[in-house]
């Protein structure tokens, strides 16, 4: 079984500067690359978030409708092969109707097809669940899809001023993926969500995502910063039940080790090989496998952004799950498989089709 994990496409802002993040993604996929990549199969993709490039407006319906044109280019998989989460720039306004853009056409749940294209009757794999927070089922393994939101805490939301860049769940949400987990003790969990945990991967540690200059002002690096957010919990899941650095999902993590297998995100654009704050993109804490699977993007946040996915295979029988790293740019080396960032995983259960 082989799983497609990418993020952070941000269509809006590579289409201003002459590229189709996601539909040039998806042809390489199924076609090869123009700079030599090769061709890969995958049975289902998960997208972790930020389809849309708004910087200092609300993603609009001319972004969803260009979005669903990229998704047009699929010929080998449907549109209801891609499982996908809210991340922050998929956010509406704090004074709009929540997500309603991202409900709209992205659609994970099939409530609005005649704009997203998504049927649910033609998921592979049914979900269960709402859009904020979803499930589906591959064999034994349990995917739990968390999506961002708005903090209703905080006076920047999406908008003007860009956004506040730290991660959101709400109590709803947790609680509904905390009882998800303890209820399936011998599934394979695989928490999907737009931002990894904190001190995870790289760069997610406190003031990692945004730093300070020498003269102690905010200077945008990963993340772009903005005062009045929460600068410092720029690169992970921040609040959780309106809790600022609540450390809910770590704690629950601590207490019961390696009953989360895996946990696929985004949010941080950079290299394969960058290992900031001694971290890289894969990395094991609590017994959990954390991956950053991030950008399909080339422009948004042009410092550190390159276009690089990851394909997860689970072979039946076998614990092990085989992690190859994609660049879909020769930026950084040649287009293609990057051998260098390819790592096997154990899981504490094998795969069961």
């Amino acid at each position: 079984f082989r799983l497609w994990a990418f993020g952070d496409a941000h269509v809006g802002t590579d289409k201003q500067h002459g590229r189709d993040s996601l539909s040039e993604a998806i042809s390489q996929s199924e076609f090869g690359g123009s700079e030599g990549g090769p061709a890969f199969e995958w049975d289902i993709a998960v997208d972790v978030g930020d389809m849309s490039g708004a910087h200092h407006h609300l993603p609009d319906d001319a972004e969803g409708q260009e979005i669903q044109r990229q998704f047009a280019m699929l010929r080998k998989h449907r549109r209801e092969d891609v499982y996908s989460v809210c991340g922050n720039h998929d956010r509406s306004g704090l004074h709009e109707a929540e997500a309603w853009w991202w409900q709209k056409w992205i659609d994970p749940i099939g409530q609005h097809t005649a704009f997203s294209g998504v049927d649910p009757a033609a998921r592979r794999y049914p979900v269960t669940g709402q859009w904020s927070h979803y499930a589906f089922r591959v064999g034994n393994l349990l995917f739990l899809m968390l999506s961002d939101r708005n903090e209703p805490t905080q006076p920047v939301g999406r908008g003007t001023l860009g956004g506040n860049p730290g991660g959101v769940v709400t109590g709803e949400t947790f609680r509904w993926w905390k009882h998800m987990v303890l209820s399936h003790p011998d599934d394979i969990i695989i928490t999907v969500h737009h931002y990894v945990l904190k001190d995870t991967t790289v760069a997610s540690g406190e003031w990692e995502g945004v730093r300070r200059g020498d003269d102690g002002q905010l200077v945008e690096h990963y993340h772009r910063p903005f005062d009045r957010g929460t600068p410092n919990g720029a690169s992970y899941l921040y609040w959780v039940d309106g809790q600022p650095d609540s450390g809910l999902f770590e704690t629950f993590l601590a207490e019961h080790p390696g009953r989360v297998h895996l946990w696929l995100a985004g949010h941080t654009h950079t290299n394969p090989d960058d290992q900031h704050g001694g971290k890289t993109h894969v990395e094991q804490r609590w017994g959990t496998w954390f991956l950053n699977v991030a950008s399909l993007s080339r422009h948004h946040m042009p410092i550190t952004t390159l276009p690089v996915s990851r394909v997860l295979t689970f072979t039946p029988g076998s614990s092990d799950v085989r992690v190859q790293c994609y660049l879909h740019t020769s930026q950084h080396a040649a287009q293609g498989w990057y051998p260098r960032a390819e790592k096997t995983i154990t899981l504490a259960v094998a795969f069961r089709r």
